[in-house]
């Protein structure tokens, strides 16, 4: 990778960690139970108030009856083992599911071994890079595709595809958008399309400690955001920015929607209410799940790096910030993985929990939160082979879940 100026001299904690003997060392990993004396708070307590500035966890608008977590009951049950899994979609109107493989190539889950898209000399994948994301259009023509570069900038770009599960259209492929990555963690990469029919894209702040670079407040950078575009060709333009994001008439680049993200790896729209769930992670101490109610999406601001969760980290923090629904202390995780909301009909007591993990924890948790308060509770099931990467949801609305040591497992009842 090219040095670039202002580079930090070490690269920071990551959402995983990438070296020889990974899988085995994570196996015989202890993580020290919470309410110690670290003043953290494990996945089921009740975290720490937040500072005035900051919308109060907890805090929600009308939704949904919410499940008993008591009563919520599972299984995983494998089907594909693959190398690196990191993102499961669906194609809208078709049953195959697609996984992209962090090493650089698409998978179609259709018995067929050979990969539909194969980009791995075209793809950097140390540290937390790769290929990150991938989403279908919501007609299902066009198969969209993150990674970094070999340069280690992140790139999107865009395939045609035809009528069959395998059919991409020869020459279609385009680059959508490119972001210069100035180190190479904290790239992000989840790629989905929203309720609203636009694709949303979160890119971390740029890397290293404490936000060196500056992005998380910075509504010029495109990184340490969350992008909402049109990735559809507009005259000469590669893509454009609807006219309603929150900079679209100036004060910042028209293609962010959320600012003051660390590095949001996994986020998701609940698809029944499409409120917008992001999982951030943290710097030292804390990790955070963030849930933006359907309606109140543009224009957020996270917090980061002027808050780490619900805690003061840099700076004095404005009024305004918007607060996570929930954090744990790095006594119980150390890179949140965020999930979605269960809207399946297979499993009707998990209906409207929100269930997610952490990478360097390997339990599925679950979680709700109303206007009747918040609940949370570890499901007690466990990733096989832990390290916990990715959640991914069909067509149906089940949902699976991605292990980098290369199982896919579905979700079902137990």
């Amino acid at each position: 990778m090219r040095k670039r100026a202002g580079r930090p001299p070490a690269v920071t904690r990551s959402w995983y960690r990438v070296g020889p003997g990974l899988v085995a060392a994570l196996a015989g990993l202890v993580l020290v139970a919470a309410c110690g004396s670290g003043g953290g708070s494990s996945p089921g307590a009740t975290p720490a108030t937040t500072t005035s500035s900051t919308a109060p966890i907890g805090t929600t608008t009308t939704t949904p009856a919410v499940p008993d977590l008591a009563a919520v009951r599972f299984r995983l049950t494998k089907i594909a083992d693959l190398e690196q899994p990191v993102a499961l979609a669906a194609r809208p109107g078709h049953p195959e599911l697609y996984v992209a493989e962090k090493t650089g190539r698409v998978r179609v889950l259709d018995g067929n071994a050979a990969p539909l898209v194969d980009i791995h000399t075209e793809v950097s994948t140390g540290n937390e890079q790769g290929l990150l994301g991938l989403a279908f259009s919501p007609d299902g023509a066009y198969l969209y595709l993150s990674y970094t570069d070999t340069k280690g900038d992140t790139r999107l770009d865009e395939w045609a595809v035809g009528a069959g599960a395998r059919d991409l259209v020869a020459g279609s492929r385009r680059n959508v958008l490119a972001v210069d990555q100035p180190a190479p963690n904290h790239n992000g990469g989840t790629i989905l399309f929203g309720p609203d029919g636009h694709l949303w894209f979160g890119l971390g702040d740029g890397g290293g400690e404490g936000d060196p670079f500056g992005n998380g407040q910075n509504t010029g950078s495109l990184l340490g955001t969350m992008l909402r575009i049109d990735p559809r060709p507009a005259g000469s333009a590669a893509y454009s920015s609807p006219a309603d994001n929150p900079y679209a008439a100036g004060g910042g680049r028209p293609e962010i929607a959320v600012i003051g993200v660390r590095n949001p790896w996994k986020f998701s729209f609940d698809r029944a209410t499409g409120d917008l769930w992001i999982g951030d992670v943290g710097q030292d101490r804390y990790e955070e799940i963030d849930r933006l109610p359907a309606g109140h999406l543009l224009g957020a601001n996270l917090g980061w790096p002027f808050m780490e969760a619900t805690h003061p980290y840099k700076g004095t923090a404005p009024a305004g910030l918007v607060g996570p629904v929930q954090e744990y202390s790095h006594q119980v995780g150390q890179a949140v993985v965020g999930g979605y909301v269960y809207r399946g009909s297979a499993n009707p007591s998990m209906v409207g929990a929100y269930l997610f993990a952490d990478t360097y924890k390997g339990n599925i948790q679950l979680l709700t939160v109303s206007q009747a308060g918040r609940s949370s509770r570890d499901s007690g099931v466990a990733v096989p082979g832990g390290m916990p990467v990715s959640f991914g949801q069909d067509d149906a609305g089940e949902l699976y879940v991605l292990s980098l040591s290369g199982g896919v497992f579905r979700l079902d009842p137990a």
